[in-house]
């Protein structure tokens, strides 16, 4: 059985080394003791969100919030490579949040919110900031819930200049679009740099967008003979890509590696 993942100080867990203690409080804490029912001898894992994990058990309770834990081991994750940049655009309603959910799951490590020409839902003023807040507080969540290490960062909202700018920057630049003639299938992720997917809205991309990515140097691939929502297409293609790659891989399963790039 796997230990429970909770977000330590970044900074402590930062000083932290075998064989010292380590204390978790705040609203961390509170979880671990009053929701989890987390008691001494329990393993649990401490992450900053940004690639340190501290492993241990729990030394001691000391009260409905706090909990200190002997660390076993750490272990630092390397920087992602390739890097996996996705471009959202902004859906209705709660199914941004559920966007950043799945892919903060399967392994995004940038997640851009576009305002697309086609977005229902504008992000203006006041509200990008608050809408971007959630974004932040579904990618943390879900990062726990798949007990990664690291959360993936969630961009400030992008024009779709901005967003042109990152495709000529990016080792490769995906759209997804119903009607292009290449699979996703038939791309290999690259080896080193950003591997960047860009997810229109529901209405679709204008002909403007579809040019000014093309125009930077991006390729359009198809996920399927179905069209998946905005919320959706984003795992489903992030998964496609990263399968036969090493990020994926498994050290000394059979086979794996095998396509890497």
């Amino acid at each position: 059985m796997t230990s429970p993942v909770f977000v330590g100080s970044a900074t402590a867990l930062a000083a932290a080394s075998v064989g010292d203690t380590v204390r978790m409080d705040g609203p961390e804490g509170r979880h671990a003791v009053s929701v989890r029912r987390i008691g001494q001898g329990e393993a649990i894992d401490l992450v900053d969100g940004l690639g340190r994990r501290v492993t241990g058990r729990v030394s001691s309770v000391l009260d409905k919030q706090t909990l200190e834990m002997v660390v076993d081991g750490i272990d630092d994750e390397p920087d992602p490579h390739p890097r996996v940049v996705v471009v959202q655009a902004v859906p209705k309603g709660d199914r941004g949040e559920l966007a950043v959910e799945l892919l903060t799951e399967v392994g995004a490590d940038v997640i851009v919110p576009w305002s697309a020409a086609n977005c229902v839902t504008q992000w203006k003023g006041d509200r990008a900031e608050r809408s971007r807040q959630r974004w932040m507080d579904a990618a943390h969540a879900a990062g726990k819930q798949a007990r990664r290490a690291r959360f993936p960062e969630v961009a400030p909202l992008a024009s779709t200049g901005e967003v042109a700018a990152l495709v000529a920057r990016a080792a490769i630049a995906l759209v997804l679009h119903e009607e292009a003639p290449r699979s996703i299938a038939s791309v290999t992720a690259p080896a080193q740099g950003d591997l960047l997917l860009i997810v229109g809205p529901e209405g679709g991309l204008t002909p403007a967008e579809r040019e000014a990515f093309a125009a930077a140097g991006a390729t359009e691939v198809r996920l399927g003979p179905s069209v998946l929502r905005t919320s959706s297409a984003g795992i489903a293609a992030v998964s496609a890509l990263l399968a036969p790659s090493l990020r994926w891989a498994v050290p000394g399963a059979p086979g794996d590696g095998r396509m890497a790039p």
